[in-house]
């Protein structure tokens, strides 16, 4: 299991001695700047070792780091610094996204304050002053992450805008274009009155709203109908009223044209399947140009189309309302409306799911615009297909039915946006109604009447060529051929259609049926303790870097590790951060007292025969971790994983063999040097098990215990197979003699420190050779000629007669311990009479019937703790 690949940096002896305080500050930002400066996290396309790659979900240009990006971050890391010691080329492929909505806003935000739009500027000057704002401002994520230890290839960074990458977005745009999978059409989308820029199905955001449902009249006498809305204003492009074909109801008015109240305009009453005569009157007013239902409905009857709201959301309809936001014109047209009398009922509130901008939380407007569309039918039916024949795998399988729900029932992408910063859309007009679609290596057509198109692409349409994008194609590239697919995908179930499903369809269609990763594995979102999303409106939210600066990097890594269950949320509180901060200088403390004692790892070590049960036992508890932790790790399992080496470390190695070895260092000799080689060995394989989760702390603490170069370019231990089951039994029983006597000493009242004469019986049972460990670490003196054992803890096998005369005031710990029997009998009978009476059971609540329960178990175990604490008290 040792590590003996590395020429050491120097001689363990002369390696310099541990400070007695871990202090993160000092030691976190100049480790990090020599990881970098070595190259330990490049990546060699060239290598003959086996690849491992990962992208990272790359963070938007505007953003800073959030506990999301460090929990993220966090399980990337530890991946791929695990698979980096396994031998494997490891690529950690960094970048960030150009963020089209989101860094456009930023930057008319910033012209805002100097009185100015983007108007004012121009589209190229616009888009320049961009570029000028990514290179002062954006990016500062990339600092933090560095902060946080990500070992990333930096030299490979990318940006969804560089050249390489725009290259691979024109090349993808002009064969789906020929392939006939990339159209232009006139159809209903979500419209951001406030963006200024159509949005598609995923970027919406719905919540309910408190709104009003109208009901009007439209037409006169028999000839009316009663139709109800949430959106009255839209009745100004209404073109049509709709009622199913087999309700009795309107039969008399199918086909009939009826007076649009305050237009004069008349429209006809068409027969629909789609309209459900059971809700509300069972008709529905049609309104093709603002409603996609509506609009299929015009399809279906041929119904013109008018527009009565301009992008901004203001009413463009001739008339009185003309010039109105929608909202001021709903009011109004309702008023109108009423004053004809043609109101029948009004309901507010009335709470409805309405849909906002996801970015700038704009009530949206259905419109009908021209926009360019991906035709997905075939490319989804193929990211299906990789998932379920196995050749990509989700985990947790549980997320797999999710997945088959979005991509079986995908909708065309709306791929064009109303912006100027992003990836233009590749294709020329021409003056006579053409279009052509040029490639990265076409010249457009020139010539009096040729535009470019103005929209430029959704974000994520970049973003979903990230796998291959970053390796440099079109192009087949060393790197492509060496690194794709990536090997996993780490990203939150929340990016599962914006992101993981688009990365399916462009992955297979661009690399001719290769997958973009292997393996899928979601995780959760990070919340606060109390399990409350975290939001800067509800005043949760917290920035890691407060945390990281208060308890070093490593305590919030191994926080957020330890609270990584596949695909499940995470909680998140400061009372974590500062445990795990406490588990960093656990490690520290450790590991500088085990060498103060000559722990070191020079030299084989010793055959089995010449080491203790206590050697032996942490050896094969070693071992048994190792293979555990390979087996979490190839789940995804961090949490587990975290879990399992925190036990071994703090509560294994540091509690109990370097409390056990505290005997056998004291007594020196060859049976010291022995025990100094096996902690050394431990050490080095936990500091090494535990360095892809805490990276700082074990570099080192690493580094001084071996005198090698570095614990990132260490090999990965492997479980060496020894196992010693008869050495576990031994020390598990040891540890039960210690634990009970240690319990009933403080049952009894006494001080940790305080020495108590006892009588060991050890016969018959492997504990002899413990007897010195024992002693000490229970504070027992040996019993003496005046010894009266007062009580005695049969434990293990093993006997512990104790002389506790003169170490208690027996008659006043007796009164104590009857008073709290008495109040623990009675709280059990009360819990037996309420889960004896059949009436409250039949009344009560389950989780106030598990209570009682709960208390009931909980009141027995007192007592027959108190019973016995009583039973072994000494006589008076």
């Amino acid at each position: 299991m040792t590590d003996n690949t590395q020429r050491p940096a120097s001689g363990p002896n002369s390696a310099p001695e541990l400070p007695t305080q871990y202090t993160p500050a000092e030691v976190e930002g100049p480790l990090y700047e020599r990881w970098v400066e070595r190259g330990y996290f490049d990546a060699d396309a060239k290598s003959d070792k086996p690849p491992y790659t990962i992208v990272i979900p790359p963070p938007n240009v505007t953003g800073s780091l959030h506990l999301g990006h460090a929990f993220e971050h966090t399980l990337i890391d530890a991946l791929t610094r695990r698979k980096r010691m396994q031998g494997y080329e490891t690529l950690w492929q960094p970048g960030m996204d150009h963020a089209g909505i989101a860094t456009q806003n930023v930057v008319e935000r910033e012209l805002g304050k100097e009185g100015k739009s983007r108007h004012d500027l121009g589209r190229e000057a616009f888009v320049e002053r961009v570029w000028q704002w990514k290179a002062e401002s954006g990016g500062q994520i990339a600092g933090q992450m560095k902060r946080l230890g990500n070992g990333v290839a930096w030299s490979r960074d990318r940006f969804t805008m560089d050249e390489g990458l725009s290259r691979a977005v024109q090349t993808v745009f002009k064969k789906m274009f020929d392939d006939g999978l990339i159209y232009r059409a006139e159809r209903i989308i979500n419209w951001c009155p406030r963006c200024l820029t159509a949005i598609s199905d995923i970027e919406v955001d719905y919540q309910d709203d408190d709104g009003e449902l109208v009901s009007m009249k439209y037409g006169e006498g028999d000839d009316s109908v009663i139709v109800a809305t949430t959106r009255a204003e839209t009745m100004l492009g209404d073109t049509a009223v709709a009622v199913h074909p087999d309700d009795e109801r309107y039969a008399h008015l199918i086909g009939k044209q009826i007076t649009l109240p305050l237009t004069g305009r008349a429209i006809p009453v068409v027969a629909d399947a789609h309209v459900d005569p059971e809700f509300g009157t069972g008709a529905v007013k049609v309104t093709p140009a603002h409603d996609p239902n509506d609009f299929a409905i015009g399809q279906r009857h041929n119904l013109e189309s008018i527009e009565v709201l301009d992008e901004r959301g203001i009413i463009t309809a001739h008339g009185p309302f003309e010039g109105l936001d929608r909202f001021e014109a709903r009011s109004a047209i309702v008023a109108a409306m009423r004053a004809e009398g043609r109101i029948v009922a009004e309901k507010r509130p009335y709470v409805h799911s309405v849909g906002h901008c996801s970015r700038c939380k704009t009530t949206l407007e259905p419109r009908l615009s021209l926009q360019w569309w991906v035709k997905v039918d075939t490319l989804a039916k193929a990211a299906g297909d990789a998932v379920r024949d196995g050749r990509v795998n989700i985990h947790p399988a549980d997320l797999s039915q999710r997945y088959f729900d979005w991509v079986d029932n995908l909708n065309d992408w709306c791929i064009s946006r109303q912006l100027w910063w992003g990836h233009r859309i590749p294709v020329w007009h021409g003056p006579n109604g053409e279009t052509v679609c040029v490639g990265p290596d076409e010249q457009p057509p020139s010539g009096e009447g040729w535009e470019q198109d103005t929209d430029v692409l959704d974000t994520w349409f970049s973003s979903g060529l990230w796998p291959f994008s970053t390796l440099g194609w079109p192009e087949q590239t060393e790197d492509l051929a060496k690194f794709y697919p990536n090997s996993v995908l780490v990203t939150g179930y929340d990016l599962m259609f914006f992101w993981v499903a688009r990365m399916m369809m462009f992955g297979l269609y661009a690399m001719d049926g290769g997958v973009p990763f292997r393996t899928i594995a979601f995780h959760g979102m990070v919340r606060d303790e109390h399990g409350k999303k975290m939001s800067k409106s509800f005043g949760n939210t917290v920035n890691p870097l407060d945390w990281m600066d208060k308890y070093g990097s490593d305590a919030l890594r191994f926080t957020l590790a330890r609270g990584a269950n596949p695909g499940t949320d995470v909680p998140i509180g400061e009372d974590w951060v500062q445990a795990s901060r406490n588990f960093a200088n656990k490690i520290w403390n450790a590991t500088r007292f085990a060498m103060m004692n000559g722990a070191t790892i020079e030299g084989d070590l010793p055959p089995a025969e010449q080491l203790s049960a206590t050697d032996r036992w942490i050896l094969s508890r070693l071992n048994t971790v190792v293979a555990e932790a390979d087996a979490l790790y190839d789940d995804y399992q961090f949490a587990k994983l975290a879990d399992a080496l925190y036990h071994f470390a703090w509560d294994e190695v540091f509690d109990w063999y370097v409390e056990l070895s505290k005997t056998t260092f004291m007594a020196g000799g060859d049976a010291a040097k022995v025990s100094a080689r096996v902690l050394g060995e431990v050490l080095d394989v936990t500091l090494r098990l535990l360095h892809p989760i805490v990276p700082f702390v074990t570099e080192t603490l690493w580094t001084t215990l071996t005198g090698r170069e570095s614990v990132v370019i260490a090999d990965w231990p492997t479980d060496s197979a020894f196992r010693d089951a008869a050495a576990e039994t031994e020390i598990e029983n040891l540890q039960q003699v210690i634990t009970e006597v240690r319990r009933f000493r403080s049952d009894q009242g006494l001080q940790p420190g305080q020495k108590v004469p006892a009588r060991l019986d050890l016969s018959g049972t492997s504990l002899a050779a413990h007897e010195a460990a024992i002693r000490q670490l229970l504070r027992l003196q040996p019993e003496g000629d005046s010894f009266n054992a007062t009580a005695t803890l049969p434990v293990a096998g093993a006997t512990v007669a104790l002389d506790l005369s003169g170490t208690i005031d027996v008659a006043a710990e007796r009164k104590r311990l009857a008073k709290d029997l008495a109040a623990a009998e009675k709280e059990k009978a009360q819990a037996e009479g309420k889960l004896g009476n059949e009436a409250f059971l039949a009344k009560a609540p389950d989780n106030v019937v598990d209570k009682i329960r709960g208390r009931l178990a909980k009141a027995e175990a007192d007592i027959v703790r108190l019973q016995n604490q009583i039973n072994n008290l000494p006589s008076a």
